[in-house]
């Protein structure tokens, strides 16, 4: 059995090599190292793909996260409402441009922003809601959008985690998410659902105006070479990047299927588990599975860690410390749910390139755990 990798990119690089290789090497060969037609293709495909007017290129997800934000032109010291129990890019985003995020409690089931907790958040202050779509799943973005609109509020959606997840509304109507917002951002970090080789990102809109502001802010505050409307940053997906994911984002669906595979096996191993409770998919969301991530009743964590690290089987936990009691964002607030699920959540390895054999020693090692 190879070796088990929380990602195993080096094994999904050996299935795309060739083509992977071949589109580099055009890039190479032309020598059109920043904005080249790659950059465009993909931008072009990416939309096309997630049926939204606009998709704008940048150089990582963090760097999204702050442009859009800019381009929303928000005064100095609004508040911005988002999970408290999350990665910290969408806390970091706003205090770098002075704005103050809120953080609220999220759904204890699906770990996504709660909708019945945003309006206690509410103030004369608030500008912007940025739910993040975490681990694989689509916050309830039908009810965030109307409260957003009830109190005249922007939607950012961090859609890092969940490129290619699918949102049913009520009425069954059926679209990706990242498309919902007035904005959305994602990552193309390696390790992601659709990963390139270094880093990368992008803003989507389907707001005319805005994307005219994203790409102005994301080219140093320029429409025309060297005349400059706005303050901007330099934030660019480099063109070899972008050959990497064109040929990857034809497999996006192939590949979160593959992710969904290996998710349904780990869920029928431990459905009726007393110490692991499988992640709980919403009803109007499907799952790509950028994490799977158990939450643990009466356990050590990080016993059950070493135990498997011990048997190759690398963990993770996926955050330990939830962002209002990082050092560096520390608020005093009281989110019970976001700091229980902190201490309570283990993920195990997903990945494209999983096989059946590594899958069941996984199980068997975790279930042998319990017993031993």
């Amino acid at each position: 059995m190879k070796p088990i990798q929380m990602v195993d990119l080096v094994s999904q690089y050996q299935r795309l090599k060739t083509d992977i290789n071949l589109s580099m090497q055009s890039v190479l060969d032309q020598a059109n190292y920043i904005n080249g037609a790659p950059v465009k293709q993909f931008s072009k495909d990416l939309a096309e793909y997630l049926s939204v007017k606009h998709v704008i290129p940048c150089a990582n997800g963090t760097d999204a996260l702050q442009i859009a934000l800019m381009a929303l032109g928000l005064p100095e010291g609004s508040e911005v409402i988002t999970p408290g129990f999350s990665y910290i890019a969408v806390a970091e985003a706003c205090l770098l441009l002075k704005l103050k995020p809120v953080f609220a409690e999220v759904n204890p089931q699906t770990f996504n922003l709660n909708p019945l907790e945003i309006e206690k958040h509410i103030t004369a202050n608030t500008k912007a809601i940025i739910p993040v779509h975490l681990f694989g799943q689509c916050a309830d973005m039908e009810t965030i959008m109307a409260i957003a609109e009830k109190h005249n509020l922007y939607v950012i959606e961090d859609n890092a985690q969940s490129i290619g997840a699918e949102y049913t509304y009520s009425d069954g109507r059926i679209c990706k998410s990242g498309t919902i917002g007035h904005l959305a951002t994602t990552s193309f970090f390696p390790s992601k659902n659709l990963g390139c080789y270094g880093d990368g990102g992008a803003v989507f809109t389907n707001n005319d105006a805005l994307e005219e502001r994203v790409q102005m802010i994301a080219n140093h505050g320029q429409k025309i070479k060297y005349i400059h409307d706005a303050i901007g940053i330099n934030s660019r997906l480099d063109t070899i990047q972008a050959a990497v994911l064109l040929v990857k984002l034809p497999l996006l669906n192939s590949f979160n299927a593959e992710r969904q595979a290996v998710a349904a096996k780990y869920t029928e191993a431990f459905k009726n588990h007393s110490h692991l409770m499988p992640p709980i998919v919403a009803k109007n969301t499907t799952h790509v599975y950028h994490q799977y991530t158990l939450q643990t009743c009466d356990m050590n964590i990080e016993d059950f860690r070493t135990a498997m690290k011990l048997k190759g089987i690398p963990t993770m936990v996926y955050y330990p410390l939830p962002i209002h009691q990082q050092n560096a964002y520390i608020q005093a607030v009281s989110l019970p749910i976001c700091e229980s699920i902190a201490s309570h959540v283990v993920s195990l390895p997903i990945g494209t390139d999983m096989d059946e054999q590594q899958v069941d020693y996984v199980i068997e090692t975790v279930l042998n755990y319990f017993k031993a």
